[in-house]
């Protein structure tokens, strides 16, 4: 084997997870921010899987591989089902997957306590309609909030359900996914009388650890976790051990009590997990948190769990897989399908979108009810999101743009175009009673951004996406955070695209943008670092912090609208120090992602007097979860840093080997492939300082060339070279650049 070869496989091996980044060895909750109420949770092979309520939005299926990084896979109930319906509260209540004699199934309730179940052969879909589940005898409704429990050792399995505060039961289902009749009642749980601690029982879920069948219950919407055991499965009072104390022991901190958790999964290393909701102490209007909770039993065989803690928390022994942070991803609507994460409001009735109209856009079309709404969860407190759309106002009910929205849609910051009363285009940034407007002097095609740091939300037009002007003053919207009150309105906050009276068109959808300010104690995930109220407190040497789905930008490709197109050249981070120390910018993850560069911190006098540092970095395109790693000598007080801000390098349109601009690059640089994951086509970039001899070649995961993209002398300049890797089998490959006697390498992976 050469040493080339040996090379790969050492890195292939290394980057296979057999030593697990720090990035992923510990965890911040929520790890699915925003709306995620009444989670469940299933484990199918290698892959787990959870879902919920969702009332007005469409509902999601998530799916994780380390149960700390979640991704939306499928939505399994259309907007336009005739019976969803499109008010605050409606829509789905409870949702639980399960896998049964080779189906996957998802059961759910719907308003006034019908239960629903759909089927698929894949959890990603299609799925099929739904179909009604038939109460058994006796029983004139099912409730929501139910869940599914598989008893492996019996092969049966059972639906738990809630329709009344007296009313618990375990109903048998049949290979139909119907009742077959037999039925569980745990009635006596739940007496409906004064001082009863279970308060309503609701939200039952069931697992099985060591023999033993464990049946939990939350006290209320946002009461405690309550539990009990039996060594059968029986409706006898006496077969069952009831605790008296909730589940939950420390003491709160930043989450009210957590409840409604999800089934029980046991790992291979023993421990025991599950997903549970809770509204933020501070931020209850983002709705309920989906938090990730360890599972532990006591002396007498309880389960029980530790309130959510401020600082990092062990992971499961997983790996992610790749998967991201759960915030709102970036969307190019390159594609010929929405993507699952959107979701429609429950008003999806109709032709309400396409993607095939015009290829690398979204059509929005506002339809016989007059107005659309893509929304995604809105769960951090400070982004960037950017849209460029083409929109041509005839009058002052024609509307398009950015938003953010409260649960009960009575509350929205806006930014859109439209037509004033004299009959010209307007940009206008509006929020309640609230408005500012600035005369549209670009056209039909511009761009909008808002910006939103905690309360303090502004909304800006441009017409190239790079330099902006701000609408009027950025607006307190502290009123988004306002408690709802309204039993039916404790929807959290969701952001997104509308259009209003008029088809709308949308080239693309950015979220954190990382050529706007970006602040450090915002950060979703950390280790030793400690978030304030305006700066990142950093310790020591090793600390680090991650911000979620940063949006870097993405060359054009064939067939894609404008895309967001450029790619960052340097980083400037605010920071104050009395040691100093450097900061390394990774992506994706600590030592596996791939290394941007590394900023020096230098001694700025105190820990309170701040400096703007800056380097230059690798390339990068797409969105990436970021990550600090902190660097020095000083085991406390290394550092503080507050905004971290990216310069953006233009790029043109790739349809070959050309030059990206007219400047001579400083030393050789290879860039990461984008987009990385591919299908079967990738773009391959890189810069020469001089003339040289060029080879840029791809090779398998045994060192095997599968590929020569470039062999030839090129003169000093940029260039980005195609890779279709049409023929070639799914796996990682590298790609080695070679400039007279100098190399590098970089891995991509091909997913087909």
């Amino acid at each position: 084997m050469s040493k080339f070869s040996a090379f790969l496989v050492a890195l292939l091996f290394f980057s296979s997870g057999n030593a697990q980044s720090p990035s992923f060895s510990s965890y911040v909750n929520p790890v699915i921010p925003g709306d995620h109420p009444d989670p469940t949770l299933t484990k199918i092979v290698n892959y787990f899987y959870t879902s919920g309520s969702s009332f007005n939005p469409t509902p999601k299926i998530y799916r994780s591989s380390d149960l700390v990084h979640w991704e939306v896979i499928s939505q399994p109930v259309k907007p336009e089902w005739s019976v969803y319906g499109n008010d605050p509260g409606g829509g789905i209540w409870g949702g639980h997957m399960v896998f049964y004699n080779d189906i996957y199934w998802h059961y759910f309730g719907r308003g006034g306590g019908n239960m629903y179940f759909v089927t698929a052969d894949d959890p990603r879909g299609p799925w099929s309609d739904p179909v009604l589940v038939t109460p058994p005898s006796g029983i004139s409704y099912l409730g929501v909030d139910n869940s599914i429990f598989i008893d492996e050792d019996t092969g049966k399995w059972y639906m738990l359900t809630k329709h009344g505060r007296s009313e618990n039961e375990i109903i048998e289902l049949g290979d139909d996914g119907q009742p077959n009749g037999n039925i569980i009642d745990l009635g006596w749980l739940n007496p409906d009388e004064e001082g009863n601690p279970l308060g309503w029982a609701e939200g039952p879920v069931m697992w099985k650890y060591n023999g033993t069948y464990y049946y939990s219950v939350a006290q209320h919407l946002a009461g405690a976790q309550y539990v009990m055991k039996s060594d059968t499965l029986t409706d006898n009072p006496a077969s069952w051990s009831v605790k008296p104390e909730p589940m939950q022991f420390g003491s709160r901190k930043n989450y009210q009590t957590p409840n409604h958790i999800s089934p029980v999964v046991l790992l291979d290393d023993s421990t025991s997990w599950a997903i549970g909701h809770s509204y933020h102490k501070d931020w209850i209007t983002q709705g309920r948190q989906g938090l990730l909770l360890q599972i532990t039993y006591d002396e007498d065989g309880f389960p029980q769990f530790e309130y959510p803690q401020n600082a990092a928390t062990s992971a499961p022994a997983l790996h992610s897989g790749g998967i991201p942070w759960a915030v709102p991803h970036s969307d190019m609507f390159n594609s010929e399908q929405l993507h699952p994460e959107w979701s429609f409001l429950g008003n999806g009735i109709g032709r309400s979108h396409s993607l095939t109209d015009r290829p690398g856009w979204l059509h929005l079309i506002a339809g016989d009810r007059g107005n659309h709404t893509l929304i995604k969860n809105d769960g951090e407190h400070q982004y960037s999101i950017i849209t460029r759309m083409e929109f041509d106002p005839q009058n002052t009910a024609d509307q398009a743009g950015l938003y953010i929205m409260n649960g009960p849609e009575n509350l929205k910051v806006r930014v859109f175009n439209t037509m004033d009363q004299y009959g010209k285009s307007q940009f206008m940034f509006t929020f309640d009673r609230r408005e500012y407007d600035e005369q549209n002097t670009i056209g039909t095609t511009f761009w909008l951004k808002l910006e939103r740091n905690e309360h303090e939300v502004s909304g800006f037009y441009s017409d190239d996406g790079a330099s902006w002007t701000q609408i009027g003053r950025t607006i307190d919207a502290s009123e988004l955070n306002v408690e709802q009150t309204d039993f039916n309105s404790f929807t959290g906050n969701q952001q997104g695209i509308f259009t209003q009276s008029k088809d709308a068109y949308f080239d693309l959808y950015i979220y954190r943008d990382a050529y706007s300010p970006m602040y450090a104690h915002y950060a979703a995930n950390y280790s030793g670092a400690v978030p304030s109220s305006s700066y990142l407190d950093v310790p020591g040497n090793g600390d680090w912090a991650m911000l979620a789905g940063v949006e870097f930008g993405t060359e054009i490709l064939p067939a894609s609208g404008f895309d967001y197109q450029r790619t960052p050249e340097s980083v400037s981070i605010e920071a104050a120090s009395s040691v100093g120390g450097s900061i390394e910018l990774w992506a994706d993850s600590l030592e596996t992602g791939t290394l941007l560069g590394e900023v020096t911190i230098s001694n700025t006098g105190g820990s309170s007097t701040y400096e703007t540092f800056s380097a230059d970095i690798d390339s990068l395109n797409g969105q990436h979860d970021l990550y600090l790693l902190f660097k020095g000598s000083a085991e406390t007080d290394l550092m503080r840093i507050k905004e971290i801000i990216f310069t953006p390098r233009r790029v043109p349109s790739a349809t070959g080997i050309q030059e990206h601009d007219h400047t001579i690059p400083e030393r050789v640089r290879l860039y990461q492939n984008y987009p990385n994951p591919f299908n079967p086509t990738s773009v391959i970039s890189y810069q020469l300082p001089a003339s040289g001899l060029v080879t840029l070649k791809v090779f398998d995961a045994l060192g095997r060339e599968v590929a020569v993209l470039v062999d030839q002398h090129q003169a000093a300049g940029s260039y980005e070279i195609p890779f279709n890797a049409y023929g070639l089998a799914s796996g990682i490959y590298m790609y080695r650049l070679e400039v007279d006697s100098y190399s590098i390498t970089k891995k991509m992976m091909l997913l087909k």
